[in-house]
């Protein structure tokens, strides 16, 4: 039968473990996160210039007639 001391390291040892375990999931998914939501901005930022860039290049735009009214 094991010792008192020898339970108490047994149970430290899988608790550690699985403690290690989770933090290493949580910090894939945070990392996940992460680089979705960089993604995103980079893609947003590149449709910003191009309509910058699309506004740039349009020919100037015709005055509007006026309406009678």
């Amino acid at each position: 039968m094991p010792s008192k001391l020898e339970l108490i390291k047994d149970v430290l040892q899988v608790a550690v473990d699985s403690g290690a375990e989770r933090v290493g999931r949580i910090t894939g998914v945070i990392t996940g996160a992460v680089r979705d939501v960089t993604r995103e901005l980079g893609e947003w930022a590149g449709d910003v210039f191009d309509v910058v860039e699309a506004a740039r290049q349009a020919p100037p735009a015709k005055p509007a007639r006026k309406r009678r009214t």
